[in-house]
């Protein structure tokens, strides 16, 4: 089984295993099961580690270690990987790219499986809880891992509260709404604040300095050191447990490192590259991968008329690379709106949040 299958298929080994043992460490310490849940995970991320291809057609522990270099911590990295990219590591030739393609294909399942089976798996995939009822039940139960979420609105919208809430809430047990993992959380805009986790832990009756040790933060300075970053990630992920990783905002740092027409192409590679090494991590890992993009505004004249004078930036490479996109609008007050901009299964509906001093909640007059 791959590391996505086993990221998203622990709703249904939960059920069957923490019926027993979980329920009164959940309910006394939350974030105490998740960490204890981070270690049984280890077992887990262990049979997926890149070093199980070494002594196989001739790779040697020099190989794995360049490997690990560039940011390939998995046998699914590697099986991902194209016979380019691999070669284009220092030390690895495409000889030798061909022998690790070949042996990473025969653990990790590429090719054609029946609807029936995807549909299963796709019935074991985590939800994790926004925190407002109807929120979650906009996302029909919450954000979900193994894919990549776009939120995007103008400031004040909430985006940045309702990443707050989902490094809190994943780490919640399964049957709570989490995903009893840890969170991952790359700044860019220098706006994350622990205290507002502290104040969210409280709500649920987690610990919280358990709640602020169960998330790794990095401050992104610019475009390059923001993609550095996903490696160190996956180093992570490899070794312990994670439900969820933030980018706050996956954009925001390409606006300023890339002006004006003539460096448009470049800015969208390199930003294409960074969504791509995004869902991979969400495919080896199976966590939610969140990201917020900003918005801008349009003037084209009379169309301004009949549609949203707001765009997200980021063109047609972020608008595919993202699964769901979610747009956010203010409403009264603390309320915000946030509507199912694009999705794949999702109606394109909208549902009416509260940002509270203790998270994301319901409106009090929805």
């Amino acid at each position: 089984m791959s590391s996505r299958a086993k990221g998203r298929g622990r709703k249904k080994a939960a059920d069957e295993e923490e019926e027993e043992e979980a329920p009164v460490a959940a309910h006394e310490e939350p974030a105490a099961a998740a960490a204890a849940a981070s270690a049984e995970a280890t077992d887990e991320l262990q049979a997926n580690l890149i070093a199980k291809l070494e002594g196989v057609n001739g790779i040697t522990a020099a190989d794995i270690k360049k490997l690990q270099d560039n940011g390939l911590y998995t046998v699914e990295s590697v099986a991902y990987s194209t016979k380019k990219s691999l070669s284009a590591i220092k030390g690895i030739s495409e000889q030798k790219a061909d022998k690790l393609i070949e042996a990473a294909a025969k653990l990790v399942p590429m090719g054609f499986t029946t609807a029936a089976e995807f549909n299963k798996t796709r019935e074991e995939i985590l939800q994790l809880t926004t925190g407002s009822h109807e929120l979650d039940k906009l996302l029909e139960g919450g954000v979900e891992t193994g894919s990549i979420t776009e939120i995007f609105g103008e400031f004040r919208t909430g985006k940045t509260q309702i990443c707050h809430q989902l490094c809190v809430t994943c780490q919640l047990p399964i049957d709570k709404g989490g995903g009893e993992g840890k969170a991952l959380y790359i700044d860019t805009e220098g706006t994350f604040r622990p205290e507002r986790l502290l104040a969210i832990a409280e709500r649920y009756g987690l610990n919280g300095e358990a709640v602020l040790d169960n998330v790794a933060y990095a401050r992104a300075y610019n475009s390059d050191h923001q993609s550095q970053l996903l490696v160190q990630a996956s180093a992570m992920m490899a070794e312990s447990r994670f439900a969820l990783l933030v980018v706050d905002s996956a954009t925001a740092l390409y606006r300023t490192d890339y002006s004006g027409r003539g460096e448009l192409c470049a800015r969208q590679i390199h930003l294409a590259r960074f969504l791509r090494s995004l869902q991979r991590i969400a495919d080896e890992y199976g966590v939610a991968v969140v990201i917020t993009n900003q918005v801008v505004a349009q003037v084209d004249g009379g169309a301004a008329m009949f549609q949203d004078p707001k765009k997200p930036i980021g063109g047609n490479i972020i608008a595919h690379a993202s699964t769901t996109r979610l747009s956010l609008r203010k409403g009264r007050a603390e309320t915000r709106v946030c509507k199912i901009y694009d999705s794949p299964c999702l109606p394109e509906e909208e549902a009416v949040f509260a940002i509270n001093p203790d998270g994301i909640g319901d409106a009090k007059d929805a």
